[in-house]
């Protein structure tokens, strides 16, 4: 048996899937060959199996770097219902479940194990490691390592430095949903990944039809968008948790049932509200952008944004997480002008160095531009990320009519 059918049979095994896509299958051959490697794959695309996989293959623990405890939760809660060995190191952990981990890790029984940058700090943790045998160091979310990426942090930039201190050098891999060819060659430099094998998907998500709303009483057009969408799964985004709050009360005052996530909210709470929404125990939720990074719910039907978003990265990740099972699903943006204005404010009073914020106030005009413009939609996301793309794609509202008030299913047929 070679590697790849070794891998698809794992695929079947653990996953249900009957075959990987083309380009996950060279991602996985590229790491089982022991080459680092690059892959840009929109949100839904399956950028996890690429280093799962590998991981179930290899000799020796798989670290996957990832920024939001949320996020690794989410993951390793689904390996762990598959039979997968994985566990997550973070903040949340308590004196005694920290040492039962310390010790299945010595002990080898782990697989895959998830922890935020910032514990590459920690010296307890990195003598730890440095007693293993790691194969693979997954960077997922790779773009916040770029001072071009759209959600910088700091804390990736000691990634490079903790490989380089490994007796080992491993076979390094970063995933990200959204770069530019910018952003792309700084990941690679900020990494220092070593001729990597760099593998694209397309942006293009045709079941998604992009919509913007410019004129008009948010309010009430959004009471009227989720009264016609009643019994089907959205995610409603705000720009802060005030307004995640503002909207959630709305919503409820009109006797719809509704869930809220931001950060202001008690870890349990948030982490129940999650379950609750991706096991369909209630079918909408209104959130901050931290809310669904990795959550694998194929059948959200809807994403709204409320307010407009900083970027056109954060915008194409968050209306990916719609339509994943490959049915058509509508993305509806409101835009208004005095979201534009708040959004320089919080930029300008952030505490940022002169050159991310310009690079930030620059997004921020492409991201005004998208909603302003009457050009096909589609083409300007695809030509924002280098892509090429049909003048019209008779999927967007500046192609077509597209009604909010009628389920997206029913447009399409």
């Amino acid at each position: 048996m070679d590697r790849l059918e070794e891998a698809e049979g794992l695929l079947r095994k653990y996953y249900g899937y009957k075959a990987l896509k083309p380009i996950q299958q060279k991602a996985i051959q590229s790491i089982l060959r022991g080459e680092d490697t690059f892959v840009v794959m929109p949100t839904g695309g399956g950028k996890s199996l690429c280093y799962q996989i590998p991981a179930l293959m290899l000799e020796g623990l798989t670290l996957v770097i990832s920024p939001l405890i949320s996020l690794m939760k989410d993951q390793v809660d689904q390996l762990v219902r598959r039979g997968i060995r994985a566990a997550c190191m973070n903040s949340m952990l308590d004196g005694e479940q920290y040492r039962l981990l310390r010790q299945q890790i010595q002990n080898k029984q782990i697989q895959i194990l998830y922890v935020a940058p910032e514990r590459l700090r920690s010296g307890d943790f990195l003598s730890l490691l440095r007693r293993q045998r790691i194969a693979l160091v997954a960077v997922d979310e790779a773009h916040c390592v770029s001072q071009w990426g759209h959600d910088f942090r700091p804390s990736y930039h000691g990634i490079s430095q903790f490989i380089r201190t490994l007796a080992v050098r491993p076979v390094v891999a970063a995933f990200t949903a959204t770069a530019t060819a910018e952003t792309r060659e700084d990941i690679i430099r900020r990494l220092e990944l070593q001729r990597p094998n760099i593998y694209r998907a397309s942006f293009n998500r045709s079941n998604l039809i992009l919509a913007v709303k410019r004129d008009g009483n948010r309010k009430e057009e959004l009471l009227q968008f989720v009264q016609a969408h009643r019994g089907q799964a959205g995610i409603i985004y705000c720009n802060t948790r005030k307004e995640v709050d503002k909207v959630w009360d709305l919503l409820r005052r009109a006797g719809i049932p509704v869930l809220r996530y931001h950060g202001g909210m008690e870890d349990w709470e948030r982490n129940e509200n999650q379950e609750k929404f991706l096991y369909e125990q209630v079918n909408l939720i209104v959130a901050t952008n931290a809310f669904g990074m990795g959550i694998n719910k194929p059948d959200v039907r809807y994403v709204v944004h409320y307010n407009l978003p900083k970027n056109i990265e954060s915008y194409y990740q968050e209306i990916g997480r719609a339509g994943r099972d490959g049915l058509p699903s509508l993305c509806v943006l409101f835009f208004s002008y005095a979201d534009v204005h708040v959004n320089r404010y919080l930029l300008e009073q952030s505490s940022k160095s002169e050159e991310r914020l310009a690079v930030e106030l620059q997004k921020l005009d492409s991201m005004v531009q998208y909603a302003s413009t009457r050009r096909c939609l589609r083409q300007y996301i695809l030509q924002y990320f280098g892509e090429k793309a049909k003048e019209h794609c008779q999927g967007c509202s500046n192609c077509c009519t597209v009604s909010l008030g009628k389920p997206v299913i029913q447009q399409m047929e």
